[in-house]
């Protein structure tokens, strides 16, 4: 299943619109014989308690909640979870991080002026990790440079391991994908991703930890030694005519 970023609304949107307007009539009944199924569904709906408080860009406060990113470019990207926004979408990139998930996984999607979507293991946009699919988180917290949020399918509820890092404020995404937090430290390292759909040389994440874990930059990955070709006297002949 290809994890997207944007879908068209307009349309359901506007089927949704002639179909609200028929409805209305029937919420009134006969001589104050009043239709309260919409209150008891109401108020079967479960609370939101979410709080949203601003990105801190304290690091010496709740470590536990900073994601460092390790890129194979020599960057070290660091990220506030913000837990408060979204507790279950965080959890998901604690316990996957805890797991080695993203060790090695590519930026799959980089589009300039954009975003930078990385964490499918398969590096096509198409995979995930074995847990199952979150419901949605959506907040009122915008999407500005920086901003790290859940990619997912077109179904709202099918977000899973994929996350993307926005490069430039995309207030349209707002309350449409699921934001978790805001990169506060070395967002330049964010921008020398490798661009492209996919990159011919995609950036990876080398290491993905937690700052409380103190865990030193990983040793930038050797190229591959290519075998060498004995030199004879026959390849420094001239060639026949």
């Amino acid at each position: 299943m290809k994890i997207s970023m944007v879908k068209n609304t307009f349309g359901p949107l506007a089927a949704l619109a002639l179909l609200a307007a028929p409805s209305a009539a029937f919420a009134q009944t006969d001589e104050g014989d009043q239709d309260t199924s919409g209150d008891e569904a109401a108020a079967a709906a479960p609370v939101d308690t979410r709080t949203y408080p601003p990105i801190s860009f304290d690091q010496s406060e709740k470590p536990e909640n900073i994601w460092v990113l390790d890129l194979s470019n020599g960057e070290r990207v660091k990220i506030r979870l913000m837990e408060e926004w979204a507790p279950a979408h965080v959890e998901r990139i604690k316990t996957l991080t805890a797991q080695g998930f993203y060790d090695g996984v590519v930026f799959h999607r980089v589009i300039d002026g954009f975003m930078a979507q990385g964490g499918d293991p398969t590096g096509t946009g198409q995979g995930g990790s074995e847990l199952p699919d979150l419901n949605e988180e959506f907040n009122p917290m915008p999407h500005v440079r920086g901003s790290l949020a859940m990619a997912r399918a077109t179904e709202e509820n099918s977000a899973n391991s994929q996350f993307f890092i926005v490069f430039y404020p995309r207030f349209s995404l707002d309350k449409r994908y699921t934001n978790i937090g805001r990169v506060i430290d070395n967002m330049g390292g964010v921008d020398t991703i490798n661009r492209g759909e996919p990159p011919q040389d995609p950036t990876r994440i080398l290491q993905a930890s937690f700052a409380n874990e103190n865990r030193p930059v990983p040793a930038p990955t050797a190229p591959v030694a290519q075998p060498v070709q004995d030199i004879t006297a026959d390849l420094l002949n001239a060639p026949l005519p």
